[in-house]
């Protein structure tokens, strides 16, 4: 497998943070992985890399990054109630979702234009619109770099919470997801419990009108709308996990602002609150920290205006982390890695 030293990665992330690598290799086949750990060893830790969508890398990576690159769609198996696909974790994962949407495998629709590769998917739990990659999951296929083994991974194995999985705790570097597996239920029903889509005017005609295509171009349609696209202006998605209180914070949130944007959750024990209400309810929407800012449409995307670097993405966060905490008492949490 051919390295490449001192490779330039800007282009290879979505918030467009200037950084480089120390060295650089690209993984596209099974055949490739013992290899892999053996050139992984000559270095103290290794990054994989799908999309680059969820990472604020640091200016200079002392270490061997690993450029997932793998392609392929396949139906595995098939029961009366479901279908089995398997991806390849080099396949972007919007791309994929169009796929399974164009074949009839339905329920991975209102996931469709989440930026990244479906390698990726796993590792954040990705979701959106009242469905999470959990809620689909059949298992996945994982590489140790360290111990040089391949595992086939469950549900439990994965240890999926939400924006979390057993990949985002474990010591950094030493998975690479090869593949994964998605279960699709053959007796579909569309998810509408987010307002975008329930008041959406293409699926306002009853139930049996709702298709998964409906939802999939409904969902393509809002995330334009409210998202920036990474090729024009840098970012990676939304910043902040949306954060969740129990019921008595809750409770004098709300009476304090009394158009507070929450969800209940666990019967009303906790609530997950909109980060992005917060966010914009202190005055951020639109402000610019000289390179980056907040986006203007949606207060939870920060976005690069040319030329920053993870510090500067750091000092906008940690500023409105600050400002939330002091205003609300409501600590946020960063979805992105930090990837030093």
């Amino acid at each position: 497998m051919l390295q490449v030293h001192d490779l330039d990665l800007t282009s290879l992330n979505t918030l467009g943070l200037r950084s480089r690598a120390r060295a650089l290799v690209r993984y596209s086949a099974a055949e490739q992985l013992p290899l892999l750990s053996e050139q992984a060893s000559h270095y103290d830790k290794a990054m994989v890399l799908g999309g680059g969508s969820n990472v604020v890398l640091a200016p200079q990576l002392d270490c061997l990054v690993v450029k997932v690159e793998s392609r392929g769609i396949e139906l595995v198996d098939e029961s009366k109630d479901a279908w089995i696909i398997e991806v390849q974790a080099g396949e972007v994962w919007h791309d994929f979702v169009a796929h399974c949407v164009s074949q009839g495998w339905n329920g991975l629709e209102n996931l469709a234009l989440i930026p990244g590769t479906a390698g990726a998917a796993p590792v954040q739990n990705i979701g959106a619109y009242g469905v999470e990659l959990d809620q689909r999951f059949h298992s996945l296929v994982a590489w140790d770099l360290r111990k040089g083994r391949l595992l086939e991974m469950g549900p439990d194995d994965c240890r999926f919470s939400y924006r979390n999985s057993f990949f985002k705790q474990s010591e950094p570097g030493r998975w690479l997801i090869t593949a994964l597996r998605l279960r699709l239920p053959k007796a579909w029903r569309p998810a509408l419990d987010y307002p975008d889509l329930r008041q959406h005017p293409s699926l306002q005609e009853g139930a049996a009108a709702v298709t998964a295509r409906r939802i999939f171009d409904a969902v393509c349609e809002v995330r334009r709308r409210k998202l920036p696209d990474p090729a024009v202006l840098g970012n990676a998605g939304s910043f902040f996990k949306n954060p969740v209180v129990d019921a008595a914070a809750f409770s004098a949130l709300k009476a304090a602002h009394p158009d507070l944007v929450a969800y209940e959750q666990a019967g009303g024990r906790a609530y997950k609150l909109a980060a992005g209400w917060l966010i914009d309810r202190a005055g951020w929407k639109g402000r610019r920290l000289e390179r980056v800012g907040v986006h203007d449409r949606q207060a939870l995307v920060l976005v690069n205006h040319g030329g920053a670097d993870a510090h500067d993405i750091q000092r906008l966060a940690d500023a409105i982390k600050a400002d939330i905490l002091a205003r609300f008492g409501v600590a946020l949490e960063q979805e992105p890695v930090q990837v030093r």
